[in-house]
């Protein structure tokens, strides 16, 4: 692959470990490094694990920064998100960046000096709208007004389905200059083949949008034991269990991986999924695919996969069961979401990226040259702000 850029940028790119954000970022980081685009990687809330500091340490064009400021969408999280933000504008006066790539919205706003990126990988208020049926409260009123400063302070915004960026500018625009790019996967494609009498989900258990909660309430009248792998302990304190579910914890990706090869089937029933790379990577170790029948889904797998109502669990019930006496019928969708999923590969995806950040580059403005920058790569770091007061 070519780049479109005479000499590749260096990017401050913000990301949390909370969820499907971090996989991204990191995939991401992973598809640029052959194009020699360094990226300083600045994490907020939760710390990343072990296991996720090493898949930053892996690559050899990554700078890891971590911070435990609270997320914009926390509650009353505005004290530590302005906090943030100056830890964020001392980062790139330290390392200079062409640009930023900010996965989150209310820093669009800050007076960065180059040109910035927003992508939105989901928001509250559509969570809400989906989840819960109604409008956020007027609690979430500070929110919406800094989600909005964000967007339209950034010189483009970007999100991995056209039914987000729909939601977005429904939101809070109407948004500029938008556009989608879908996420991929480094996960190695596997013919399918015959597996274990085994379900698999992937989802946090305390997220209701994820709905994993739906298939606890069926797993009892589904021919094949349900295993779901994900977090148990909410980012605010609390844990959730659910009976009747094989609950595999917080899984490396390495270990989703074997689960997900060893499936034959992977349930989705999500109310709310602005992409869904859990079902991208199951897709591709050889699962049929049964989803929540929502725009974001539909449009990434079209009628390579089974869709079930969200809020119906007797239907999800009756289409697995359904799946388990039909060999035929799962070796068919097995195989049409292999072939979908050959869509969402890594190299597409940096292309698309490169082309996004050269567009961005040429029609922004950039920071004045410093002295070796490029001579030098910087080695992978880890910072602190150290604990709260």
């Amino acid at each position: 692959m070519n780049s479109t850029l005479a000499i590749p940028p260096r990017i401050l790119m913000t990301a949390d470990a909370v969820g499907g954000v971090w996989t991204y970022a990191v995939d991401l980081i992973r598809a640029l490094e052959d194009e020699g685009v360094e990226v300083i990687l600045a994490t907020m809330g939760p710390e990343p694990n072990a296991q996720q500091r090493r898949e930053v340490e892996a690559r050899g064009n990554a700078t890891l920064e971590v911070s435990d400021f609270d997320l914009e969408w926390m509650v009353d999280p505005w004290s530590e998100v302005e906090a943030a933000g100056q830890w964020l504008l001392d980062l790139a006066d330290r390392y200079m960046p062409d640009l930023v790539h900010l996965n989150g919205y209310a820093h669009g706003a800050l007076p960065w000096g180059v040109p910035v990126l927003v992508v939105g990988h989901s928001c509250v208020l559509s969570w809400w709208k989906c989840v819960r049926g109604e409008e956020a409260p007027a609690s979430w009123g500070r929110y919406r007004e800094e989600v909005t400063r964000g967007l339209h302070a950034a010189d483009r915004v970007l999100a991995p389905t056209h039914a987000m960026v729909a939601t977005l500018d429904e939101n809070y625009g109407p948004l500029p200059a938008r556009g989608v790019i879908y996420n991929a996967s480094f996960v190695e494609p596997l013919l399918p083949d015959v597996g274990d009498e085994v379900i698999l989900s992937v989802g946090r258990l305390w997220d209701e949008a994820k709905n994993v909660g739906a298939l606890a309430e069926v797993a009892h009248r589904v021919g094949w034991p349900i295993r779901v792998a994900g977090e148990d302990r909410h980012p605010e304190g609390g844990r959730r269990t659910l009976e009747g579910l094989h609950a595999l914890g917080r899984l490396s990706r390495a270990e989703l991986v074997r689960e997900m090869t060893a499936a034959e089937i992977f349930v989705l029933p999500a109310r709310y999924e602005p992409f869904g790379l859990s079902a991208l990577e199951a897709a591709s170790r050889g699962c049929a695919l049964v989803l929540g029948d929502i725009p974001s889904l539909r449009e990434v797998w079209g009628d390579a996969a089974r869709y079930v109502p969200p809020d119906r669990p007797e239907e999800v019930a009756f289409v697995l069961n359904a799946l388990i006496d039909d060999p035929g019928e799962r070796r068919r969708l097995s195989v049409a979401a292999h072939q979908r999923a050959r869509r969402y590969r890594p190299k597409r995806l940096a292309a698309e990226y490169l082309t996004l950040y050269g567009d961005l580059l040429r029609g922004g403005v950039r920071p004045p040259p410093h002295p070796g920058r490029d001579a030098v790569r910087r080695p992978v770091q880890v910072s602190h702000r150290g604990p709260r007061s």
